[in-house]
C-alpha cells in the first residue's frame, strides 16, 4: 500500500508520521537529532517508524522534510566563507544597513555583523538606472580580476547583488556566468533570481544569506537522497518552505534561504488545518519543543504570512536587530523556551530560564548523556509531571535523581529552597516567558488572544500549556492526538507551492494594464511550468495573486488580493476596495483624497491539499494494550504525586491512558493524560472531554 513520511527535525527531537493512503492509519515516530549529522536521526527515525507501521520502505510515494539547518546555520556563523560583488560604491550597504537605531535610548546596541566581512565585499564596475536602463556597462575585464582574487582567497560561495538589479538582470546573469568560467567551484546567487524586488539592503542582505547556507543545505540534501536510496525509499523528496509550501530539492538546493523556517511552518500548518477542520475562526499555534517555543495566530484557517523577517537578532523581542531576510514566511514567534533550556541563578539573585539550549547533546541531566545543567524537562520530571519509566513510551528511561541533583546544586541551594520549589519555579518563569511573547505577537498584529482558544503540541507543549493558557486568559485548551509529533503531521497537510515577484510601481489611476497582466504572466507560467514538471496537472492548479500597495507617499506597503484573470481600468474598483479593506483593518481608518500606488505584485502558484486532515487518525487500536473506551476511568493507568500551586502543592493525580480514550469520554483535572511522544499535564478545575476527532478539550474554569 502506498504510504507518505513527515520527517521534522528538531533541536532535541526528531518526529516521524507515516501514513498509510488508502486508511488513513498513521504512525508517529521520534528519536534524539543528532546535532553533528542530521541525516543520521532521519535514517534512525525511518528504521524504526516503518516497522511499527507495517509499512514497507518501497511503498513510501514521498517524504516531505522540514528542517532548521538553515536557521542554525546563520545563528551560529557556520556557513560557508562568502563574498559579494557589488556596484562600485556600495559594497558598505550591508554594514550601514537602514541607518536606524533600533533602541534609540540604549548606546551600546550591537547589531549583528554581516555575513560577508568589508575586505572580501568587491565592487565592479557597472550602473543601471532605476528604470533598467544601462548607464554604464559593465566591465568585464575588471570583473574577471575581480573573481579571480576571490578565487585566489579560498571563495566558497558569492553574492551577486548590483544597484537596480531586480530591474535589468542582465550585469547580474553575466557575472554569474564570468563566475562559473572562472571559478565553478564557487556557488553563486544573483539578487535578481533570489529576491526580484526594490530595496538595495534587504536584498543584499538576504542574497548574502541565501549563498552563505546553499553549500551546507546542498550536502545535506545530497546525503539525504543518498540514505534514502540506501533505505530502499524510492518516494520523491519534498523540503517544506517558510511559507508554508513545497518545493523539490533542486529549488531547495538554489534557493535554501527560503527554508529557513521550515520547521516552525510545519507546526502553524497543522495548526491551520485542524481549524478549518474544526470551523474554528481563531486558533493561537502554541508548539514547544525541546529548544524552542513557537506562537502563530491563525485567522480564517490560515496562518498569518508576511514577507520579511528577521534571523540572529541582538535582541529577540526588537525589530531591526537582526539580518532581515526578504522572503515569504508564516508569522510567528519564536522564543528560546523548550524542555532542553537551561535554567540558572543570574548574578542579581534572580531566576532565568533559557534562551541557552542542552539540545539533544548532552540534552537534560535526566538523560543521562552526560548533562549536568537544570533544564525545564528536569523540573518537570521532579514536579511528577513525566513519568521516569514511560519517556518516549518506554523507550527512553529518565534519571530522577540527576535531575534532583542538577535542580538542587544550580537553583535550589543558591536560592534557599527545596528542590520541589525550585522545579516549580523554573516551570513558571518558562511559561511566564512564553505566554509573554505570544502577547507580543497578538498585540503587534492587532489581535486579542483572550479569543483564541490555544492549540498545543510539540513535545513540550501538552506539559505547559495548562499554565501558558491560565496567564493568557484564553477561552479552552485544544490537544491535538499525536500532539508530539504534530509538526510532522503539517508537513503531509501542505501543498506543492511557488511563489514569485516582480517590482513594478504603478499608480492605479493611470496604471500600465498590459505590463501588470505581463508580470503575472510571466510568473504564473514558471509557477505552472514547475508543477508540471512534479507531475500537477494542469487543472489541480491554483493561483493567488497579491499586490504590496501603499499611498503615495509612504514608505511601506500593505498587501491585498488582486483579482484573477486578465487587468485592466475595469479592474481599479475591485483593486482599491481589496486595498482599502487591507489598509483599514492594520490601521482602522483611510487617508481621503490620497492616490494609491503598487509597488510589487505577486503571485503564488500551489498545487492541491493532500486529501488527508488531521482528524481521524489515531493510532491503531489499543496501542498500549487495552482498547478505546468512552468512560475515563476506564483509561486508568494508575495515579502519581505531582505539584498543583492552585491544590496547594503536591497531590495524588490520575494518570490516563490517551490511547485508551474514545470520543465523549469526560474528566475533570487535576489530571495527567499521557501518550508516548507527550504528557498532558491539566490542573485543578479542568473540564476535558474527547471530541470526534479525538481533540483533547480542555475548559478553563473562570
Amino acid at each position: 500500500m502506498a504510504s507518505r513520511l513527515g520527517v521534522d527535525i528538531g533541536g532535541t527531537f526528531t518526529d516521524l508520521v507515516v501514513v498509510d493512503d488508502a486508511t488513513g492509519v498513521a504512525r508517529v515516530g521520534k528519536v534524539l537529532t543528532t546535532p553533528k549529522d542530521p541525516a543520521l536521526a532521519v535514517e534512525q527515525g525511518i528504521q524504526a517508524v516503518l516497522p511499527e507501521a507495517s509499512a514497507a520502505p518501497g511503498a513510501v510515494r514521498a517524504v516531505v522534510h522540514g528542517t532548521t539547518l538553515a536557521t542554525n546555520a546563520l545563528i551560529e556563523r557556520k556557513g560557508a566563507k562568502t563574498a559579494l560583488l557589488t556596484t562600485a560604491g556600495f559594497r558598505d550597504a550591508l554594514e550601514i544597513r537602514r541607518e536606524g537605531r533600533y533602541d534609540m535610548y540604549d548606546l551600546f546596541i550591537d547589531p549583528p555583523a554581516p555575513l560577508v566581512p568589508r575586505h572580501l565585499r568587491r565592487e565592479v564596475s557597472e550602473r543601471l538606472l532605476a528604470d533598467g536602463s544601462v548607464l554604464r556597462p559593465l566591465d568585464e575585464d575588471a570583473a574577471r580580476r575581480v573573481i579571480a582574487a576571490l578565487a585566489a582567497e579560498g571563495i566558497e560561495a558569492l553574492a551577486i547583488c548590483l544597484l537596480h538589479a531586480h530591474a535589468n538582470p542582465t550585469h547580474e546573469r553575466r557575472l554569474a556566468e564570468l563566475v562559473q568560467d572562472l571559478a565553478p567551484q564557487i556557488i553563486a546567487s544573483c539578487s535578481s533570481e533570489v529576491v526580484p524586488e526594490i530595496r538595495e539592503y534587504e536584498r543584499a542582505s538576504t542574497t548574502t544569506a541565501n549563498v552563505y547556507v546553499a553549500p551546507l543545505v546542498a550536502r545535506y540534501l545530497t546525503d539525504l537522497e543518498r540514505r534514502l536510496s540506501e533505505l530502499g525509499v524510492p518516494g520523491q523528496l519534498y523540503v517544506m518552505q517558510s511559507s508554508g509550501g513545497i518545493a523539490l530539492p533542486p529549488l531547495a538546493r538554489r534557493l535554501p534561504i527560503r527554508l529557513v523556517e521550515s520547521g516552525p511552518a510545519a507546526g502553524a500548518l497543522a495548526a491551520a488545518q485542524a481549524a478549518r477542520e474544526r470551523g474554528e475562526p481563531r486558533l493561537l499555534s502554541f508548539d514547544m519543543g525541546g529548544t524552542t517555543a513557537k506562537a502563530c495566530v491563525i485567522d480564517g484557517g490560515a496562518p498569518l504570512v508576511g514577507r520579511e523577517f528577521e534571523v540572529a537578532r541582538a535582541d529577540r523581542f526588537k525589530k531591526g536587530s537582526g539580518l532581515p531576510i526578504r522572503v515569504p514566511v508564516i508569522e510567528m514567534i519564536e522564543i528560546g523556551a523548550g524542555g532542553g533550556s537551561i535554567a540558572r541563578v543570574d548574578r542579581m539573585g534572580l531566576l532565568k530560564v533559557g534562551p541557552d539550549s542542552a539540545g539533544a547533546d548532552p540534552g537534560p541531566a535526566c538523560y543521562g548523556l552526560g548533562g549536568r545543567l537544570p533544564t525545564v524537562t528536569d523540573a518537570d520530571l521532579l514536579l511528577g509531571y513525566l513519568d521516569a519509566d514511560f519517556f518516549l513510551g518506554g523507550r527512553m528511561r529518565l534519571d530522577r535523581e540527576a535531575a534532583r541533583r542538577a535542580v538542587t546544586e544550580h537553583v535550589a541551594r543558591p536560592l534557599g529552597l527545596d528542590p520541589t520549589e525550585a522545579a516549580w519555579g523554573i516551570h513558571r518563569v518558562v511559561n511566564e516567558n512564553m505566554a509573554a511573547a505570544a502577547r507580543i505577537h497578538g498585540i503587534e498584529r492587532g489581535r486579542d488572544l483572550r479569543q483564541y482558544p490555544l492549540f498545543a503540541f510539540g513535545g513540550a507543549g501538552p506539559v505547559h500549556c495548562w499554565q501558558v493558557a491560565k496567564v493568557l486568559k484564553v477561552p479552552r485548551i485544544l490537544l491535538p492526538f499525536g500532539a508530539g509529533a504534530m509538526s510532522a503531521w503539517g508537513l503531509l497537510a501542505a501543498p506543492l507551492a511557488f511563489d514569485f515577484v516582480r517590482t513594478g510601481r504603478e499608480r492605479l489611476e493611470r496604471a500600465d494594464w498590459g505590463a501588470i497582466n505581463r508580470r503575472f504572466e510571466e510568473m504564473e507560467a514558471e509557477g505552472r511550468a514547475l508543477l508540471a514538471r512534479a507531475g500537477v496537472a494542469p487543472g489541480d492548479v491554483r493561483v493567488a495573486r497579491i499586490g504590496e500597495m501603499r499611498y503615495v507617499g509612504q514608505g511601506h506597503e500593505v498587501e491585498c488580493a488582486v483579482p484573477a484573470g486578465t487587468l485592466s481600468a475595469a479592474s481599479l474598483c475591485a483593486i482599491t476596495r481589496s486595498f482599502e479593506a487591507a489598509y483599514r483593518a492594520l490601521y482602522h481608518r483611510l487617508p481621503q483624497g490620497v492616490p494609491i500606488e503598487a509597488l510589487n505584485w505577486r503571485a503564488m502558484v500551489s498545487g492541491p491539499e493532500p486529501a488527508r486532515g488531521l482528524a481521524g487518525r489515531p493510532e491503531p487500536a489499543g496501542a498500549l494494550g487495552r482498547p478505546p473506551a468512552a468512560r475515563a476511568d476506564s483509561a486508568e493507568k494508575g495515579a502519581r504525586r505531582a505539584y498543583f500551586a492552585e491544590a496547594g502543592g503536591t497531590v495524588e493525580t490520575p494518570v490516563l491512558d490517551r490511547y485508551a480514550l474514545a470520543p465523549g469520554a469526560a474528566f475533570t483535572g487535576p489530571v495527567i493524560v499521557e501518550e508516548r511522544e507527550s504528557t498532558a499535564v491539566l490542573g485543578p478545575g479542568a473540564r476535558c472531554r474527547v471530541d470526534d476527532g479525538l481533540a483533547l478539550v480542555v475548559e478553563i474554569p473562570g
